[in-house]
């Protein structure tokens, strides 16, 4: 079964990059296929059923370590993906997106170790971590795609700057849209990285005898936490918006890559099993 999961991880891979090489022809070529969205969908079908074989070989939620954290992580961004796409007419954001999510199965493929299964350490033996996960995969899934936005505004915007009449300009979405929407985005996001920080006070209090300390992890996910707050709030309070949220919003978004890869390995803690 370990080969198998295997298959379904380079099955996943192929599936990713394919549909990020059809929504980069689309964006060019003006064409409105919904065949990348398909092979996107067919895609997210493999990466689900590397996370039920996972769960298989495990015998529990695979949730022990950061292959699979990762993996549930890269199922979360590509769900809120579709979920945008089909919401909002939008398989432009899928030339962003795609990528992304190409390169992050890359990753946990080649670079992590996918047929090495350890025993679950104790502290993770809780009902606390189901919740502590799906929380973070959602708000982390989310700010993936606000990033993706956000990226297409700053990229825009600064080809209209620069009086670029370029067929790319034309075909990404209007400003005020991709604004508009990362906002509404983080602004569902927020309520789960509330969660995530308060269901991870609370498992690290079962699991450790205190709600808080000052972990590597924790503090991150804090800062994380802060940046989005400081973007709600400028947006809501202050009334900026553009540029300046925009970049806010990138800024963010790499404090979650941080919290959840370079803390790993720059900065070794309580969570250096994750």
């Amino acid at each position: 079964m370990a080969n198998l999961l295997v298959n379904l991880l380079i099955a996943t891979l192929v599936g990713y990059f394919t549909a990020s090489l059809l929504y980069i022809a689309n964006l060019f070529t003006g064409n409105r296929s919904r065949v990348a969205t398909y092979v996107t969908i067919i895609g997210f079908l493999l990466n689900t059923a590397s996370l039920v074989v996972r769960s298989l070989l495990t015998g529990t939620l695979p949730l022990g370590n950061m292959f699979e954290f990762g993996l549930f992580f890269l199922w979360g961004i590509v769900l809120i993906y579709i979920i945008i796409e089909f919401k909002y007419k939008m398989n432009t954001v899928g030339v962003f997106v795609l990528p992304m999510a190409t390169i992050f199965i890359m990753w946990l493929t080649f670079s992590q170790d996918p047929t090495r299964i350890s025993p679950m350490m104790p502290a993770l033996r809780s009902y606390w971590l189901h919740i502590h996960v799906f929380t973070a995969v959602i708000a982390y899934g989310a700010f993936a795609v606000s990033f993706a936005l956000a990226l297409m505004y700053l990229i825009k915007d600064q080809l209209i700057l620069m009086g670029s009449k370029s067929k790319l300009v034309k075909s990404l979405p209007e400003l005020k849209v991709l604004e508009e929407l990362t906002y509404k985005i983080i602004f569902f996001a927020m309520p789960f990285l509330t969660l995530v920080l308060v269901t991870g006070a609370v498992w690290a209090e079962y699991a450790w005898g205190k709600y808080w300390s000052w972990d590597p992890k924790e503090t991150w996910a804090l800062i994380t936490w802060f940046i989005y707050a400081v973007y709600l709030h400028i947006r809501l309070m202050m009334g900026w918006k553009g540029r300046k949220s925009m970049i806010l919003a990138v800024v963010g978004f790499i404090a979650v890559i941080f919290t959840f890869v370079g803390v790993t390995y720059l900065l070794p803690g309580l969570h250096s099993y994750a």
